[in-house]
C-alpha cells in the first residue's frame, strides 16, 4: 500500500504503543507518521527528511504547525524496511528506531487518546499494531 494510509478510529491511549513496519520507497524525499485527532489537529507528527539528513517532529492544532524539533540522528536508508515503534506517554511520545535510538518529542497538547493515524509520503505499510 503506498500513497497514504488513514485510520479514524485508532482508539490509543496513555501508555500504547504503535509498531509500524514497511519499506521505504526508492525514490523518498521524506515520509511522515502523524497521531492526533483529525489530519488539522496532531499531537504528534514524525517525519524523516532525507533532503536534510534529519528527522523532523512537531505537533499541529487547528491546522497550524507548532515549532520543530529536529534530530540529526539519521540513519534511515532508501529502500529499507524499517520498523518505527511510537509509545504514547502522559508528558511525551518515545519514538524508538531501528538501530535502537530514541527520539523523544512532549505531549504539547496533553494527549491522553488517539483517534487519527496517517503513514504518508515515501513509506509503504507492510504491518501495524497497537498494544
Amino acid at each position: 500500500m503506498s500513497g497514504k494510509l488513514e485510520i479514524f478510529n485508532l482508539g490509543m491511549k496513555t501508555g500504547d504503543t504503535v509498531k509500524v513496519k514497511g519499506k521505504i520507497s526508492e525514490d523518498a524525499d521524506n515520509f511522515s507518521i502523524n497521531l492526533g485527532s483529525s489530519f488539522s489537529d496532531l499531537a504528534f507528527h514524525f517525519s524523516p527528511r532525507f533532503n536534510e539528513s534529519v528527522i523532523v517532529c512537531n505537533s499541529r492544532c487547528n491546522s497550524v504547525w507548532q515549532e520543530e524539533h529536529r534530530d540529526n540522528h539519521f540513519r534511515f536508508s532508501k529502500g529499507s524496511t524499517v520498523k518505527i515503534i511510537i509509545e504514547m506517554l502522559a508528558d511525551k511520545f518515545l519514538v524508538k528506531l531501528p538501530d535502537g535510538h530514541e527520539v523523544k518529542f512532549p505531549n504539547r497538547h496533553s494527549a491522553d487518546h488517539i483517534s487519527y493515524l496517517s503513514v504518508e509520503g515515501g513509506f509503504r505499510v507492510t504491518s501495524f499494531k497497537l498494544d
